[in-house]
């Protein structure tokens, strides 16, 4: 996500509005009564995955595409909608919707600090978390340190860290403006995070994560290491200087 915030479009416009219903209420007589809408469903692809999702109604395709200036479709993923993210990293049948991968992506502010420390030391611009756009950051004293965790604890739930994140270009424009004549973490990325491992092959920075229960979590919640890794993972040893 980029130039807008996440729900927005336009002026202040929530996309949330334009979603499907199911039922449109209409007066009959003295009452109104709902009236299920007719089933509109597309393949969409994400990656690899191709899922069959709802499709909004044309009243909201049609406003969509008027903002953006291109033909476009509002899906979203339904009770009906199926996807699993990959067997081999967060087991069989882990649901995952319209993410990349994994439901979740976790970051610590310690190795921000320590990424940045390394390209203040090469003369390089500082970059902020916004950049490696997480759903959870944890905040660490130590960098690194999630390397070893197999799984956490936060607010009752349990998170696996099934895969590192391998980083790419979006990682070197900004956010807010779309524009890359910015710092760029990729340089300290390459010098101290790229993946030995040839099954997550790149620069790593951030873990996807998968929760294992239903619950709710809250900025402030304390996090429990319930699962160690003890190997960590394997990193290629770079001339830093």
């Amino acid at each position: 996500m980029e130039l807008r915030r996440p729900g927005l479009h336009g002026n202040a416009r929530k996309l949330g509005q334009l979603a499907l219903c199911d039922k449109v209420s209409v007066p009959i007589g003295d009452h109104r009564t709902q009236i299920p809408m007719a089933a509109r469903r597309m393949d969409v692809s994400i990656w690899k995955s191709i899922v069959n999702a709802a499709v909004a109604d044309d009243v909201a395709n049609n406003q969509l595409s008027t903002w953006l200036g291109r033909d476009v479709k509002l899906v979203f993923f339904d009770e009906d909608a199926r996807r699993s993210a990959s067997a081999e990293w967060a087991g069989q049948g882990t649901p995952v919707t319209f993410a990349d991968g994994y439901q979740i992506l976790m970051t610590t502010t310690g190795s921000l600090r320590a990424l940045n420390a390394d390209l203040e030391r090469h003369g390089e611009g500082g970059v902020g978390m916004e950049r490696f756009r997480p759903n959870i950051v944890i905040d660490t004293d130590e960098a690194w340190q999630e390397d070893r965790w197999a799984a956490i604890e936060i607010g009752g739930i349990r998170f696996d860290l099934v895969k590192p994140c391998a980083r790419c270009i979006m990682t070197t424009q900004d956010q807010s403006t779309g524009s890359r004549d910015v710092a760029n973490p990729m340089p300290a990325m390459g010098r101290i995070r790229m993946s030995a491992d040839r099954r997550v092959p790149g620069p790593l920075f951030g873990w996807n994560v998968t929760p294992r229960g239903i619950g709710r979590i809250a900025v402030g919640d304390p996090v429990k290491v319930i699962e160690e890794r003890p190997e960590g993972w394997a990193f290629k040893i770079r001339n830093r200087d």
